[in-house]
């Protein structure tokens, strides 16, 4: 039996592990809280870790981990900046992730977020429930002829940029390493992020979160879009510099925003806050602009993704056990 401890584990979780293929043989220990140098010690005669994007595996907590005895951590996502890989490699600990769980998951929710916002859907939801069925001040825009930046054309990136062609918008899409045959056959533009920030009526974000991404968008990034554009983030929430985010709205320079991920979503996203006060002034700040929809890192939510993240993770868990490579594409 393979010993194995997930932390930040929230009843889905439970749900989906508890029923993959081979579950069986491995012993879970489902936490609540997080993973981190603090609750390391809760891993101890563990063989494998498994975390989520809040986990916080920094090197003090590896080398408690090694001390443990952990041989895996195993990333229920497919982010992989909160662990730090040159301690886990100089510890002998592996690590592997999922990559690509359900990218029609997060790009079908941005679109989602997009309609939400635009269309003032989630307003008039409310409007209706009250009795109240008037319509003023619900006025959006067609999607059929906008022009929709995408930046980053990885899955998840090129999966959104076409349920937009199939809005009719002209797409057009930055990346350091583009998909010239992928852009042909859809009917896609790359352009330089210059040339993307100034055309574009909506922008939506599909970047990992590196040092070289981290406040990707910020002040002049921001100033540069057109005045009324709208901006999308399912990604990483620290792509986007908040302060200089707040500014824009404040003076009217953005359109919309429709974040899934927030710069500072740690300790607040997942949980159930409605019994306090919010401590962070940003955040309480950007719920109270109309022109602003936030949901709570849920893109990833849906049964087809929550039943690959446990496939993948299982699975090289296992492997692991039988000194087997981890699946193609997810050890890092």
């Amino acid at each position: 039996m393979i010993t194995a401890a997930l932390y930040d584990a929230k009843p889905y979780d439970r749900e989906y592990f508890d029923r993959a293929l081979g579950h069986e043989r491995i012993a879970w220990q489902f936490h609540e809280f997080r993973l981190g140098a603090q609750t390391a010690a809760t891993a101890d005669g563990m063989r494998v870790v498994c975390i989520f994007v809040n986990d916080h595996v920094d090197r003090t907590c590896i080398a408690g981990l090694a001390k443990g005895g952990v041989k895996l951590i195993a990333l229920r996502c497919a982010g992989f900046n909160n662990v730090d890989l040159k301690a886990a490699q100089e510890f002998g600990i592996a690590v592997v992730r999922v990559p690509a769980y359900s990218p029609h998951a997060v790009a079908e929710h941005a679109i989602g977020l997009l309609l939400t916002l635009n269309r003032h859907i989630h307003r008039a939801y409310n409007r209706v429930r009250e009795h109240n069925f008037s319509l003023n001040r619900l006025v959006g825009f067609d999607l059929a002829g906008k022009t929709v930046g995408i930046i980053g054309t990885g899955k998840i990136g090129r999966i959104t940029a076409q349920i937009f062609r199939g809005f009719d918008c002209r797409v057009i899409a930055h990346d350091l390493m583009p998909t010239a045959d992928w852009a042909a056959q859809h009917g896609i533009e790359y352009t330089s992020l210059t040339t993307l920030l100034q055309s574009s009526d909506i922008i939506s974000l599909h970047l990992p979160l590196t040092p070289e991404t981290f406040h990707f968008f910020h002040r002049d990034t921001i100033q540069q879009m057109k005045h009324g554009a709208y901006l999308i983030n399912t990604s990483r929430g620290k792509l986007i510099d908040t302060t200089a985010l707040l500014d824009a709205l404040k003076t009217g320079h953005l359109g919309g925003v429709a974040l899934d991920v927030y710069e500072e979503e740690e300790g607040v996203f997942f949980e159930d806050h409605s019994e306090h006060l919010l401590q962070d002034d940003e955040l309480n700040l950007l719920l109270t602009f109309p022109n602003v929809l936030i949901t709570s890192h849920q893109a990833f939510l849906t049964r087809e993704a929550l039943g690959e993240i446990a496939r993948v993770t299982t699975e090289n868990i296992l492997r692991l056990d039988a000194e087997q490579p981890p699946l193609d594409g997810t050890a890092l």
